[in-house]
């Protein structure tokens, strides 16, 4: 994406707080799952010549492109979607209502400032989480994986984020853009990355891992909540050639959508 800043996936106002030691914070530090607010139910897939509807956060943040490159795949997807952008102005709240009639919510990467952005999400995320507890499918890209987190967060994994950047054993020393190698399903494929989220998975939990770092911790992972589901990811398997190309960056592998595919495909299904 010519002219679009993806560093804004930093988390310079919370320094550390998702790295080692984010699997410190008690379990106090959860969000509370909300009483008293409606219950929001997903939408079943449509079972008509009308595609489902796929609301994508387009607000404030820093990676202006970020909200609609997750669009375009969506609609280019072999299960083509409806996209409605939804978050500050973009005109459609995030509301119990708005998210009764969507299958898949998408929180893509951009963020710059996570507890900025949590300001303009905290109002929401009852509604969020009963919708996905009652049958929605939440997918996180980088930053919106960070945000399926806690402190602050929805709260949707069985466990914490922590940034893969700087970790023992990962191949990333810093924030800057760059590719790396993942194990998706027991193969090397790589991906586009950018100061993303390794994913602490409480022992015994269901989550599937679709792929981990080469530390062994998890990169791409798919978890129920309630009746639903919680996709989420560090790299981003959304990027297209023109991310590549904006950072001089190659991949290995050729840029392919599979990953992304399957990811949706995993958060979607029941």
């Amino acid at each position: 994406m010519p002219g679009t800043d993806r560093s804004s996936d930093r988390r310079p106002a919370i320094p550390g707080r998702r790295r080692l030691l984010a699997g410190l914070l008690s379990a106090a530090a959860v969000l509370a799952v909300g009483c008293g607010q409606p219950e929001a139910v997903a939408k079943p897939p449509a079972r008509n010549a009308e595609a489902p509807l796929a609301l994508v956060y387009n607000g404030p943040q820093g990676c202006a492109e970020c909200g609609p490159a997750v669009a375009d795949l969506l609609r280019r997807a072999p299960q083509h979607y409806r996209i409605e952008y939804v978050g500050p102005g973009t005109g459609k709240p995030l509301t119990a209502a708005v998210l009764a009639e969507a299958q898949l919510y998408v929180q893509p990467g951009g963020g710059q400032d996570l507890d900025r952005t949590w300001q303009d999400l905290d109002d929401s995320a009852d509604a969020l989480r009963a919708w996905v507890r009652n049958g929605g499918s939440y997918l996180g890209l980088c930053f919106g994986g960070y945000l399926a987190g806690r402190d602050p967060g929805f709260g949707l994994l069985p466990g914490d984020t922590h940034g893969y950047a700087g970790s023992p054993g990962s191949t990333v020393p810093d924030e800057r853009d760059t590719v790396i190698e993942v194990s998706w399903r027991g193969k090397p494929r790589h991906m586009y990355f950018q100061d993303g989220p390794a994913f602490r998975l409480d022992e015994g939990s269901n989550a599937t891992v679709l792929a981990t770092y080469t530390n062994g911790a998890p990169a791409v992972a798919v978890t129920p909540y309630g009746k639903g589901r919680v996709g989420v990811s560090g790299p981003h398997p959304e990027a297209d050639a023109s991310w590549y190309d904006e950072k001089g960056l190659a991949n290995p592998d050729g840029v392919q959508m599979d990953l992304a595919y399957e990811l949706i495909q995993a958060t979607v299904s029941r």
